[in-house]
């Protein structure tokens, strides 16, 4: 149960990142969301 709780908060993570990412204007919160978006998605994923 933990490890879905642990996935969906993950997730919703990786959603509002991206959600950041395309919204954003300035390129340095861009990129900081871009670093942001990529070990969350490893983590969704199950790679480790």
């Amino acid at each position: 149960m933990l490890t879905a709780i642990y996935w969906g908060v993950c997730a919703l993570m990786l959603v509002l990142c991206a959600f950041e990412l395309w919204t954003e204007k300035d390129f340095w919160k861009q990129a900081t969301a871009a670093m942001v978006i990529v070990p969350l998605v490893l983590r969704v994923l199950n790679w480790k």
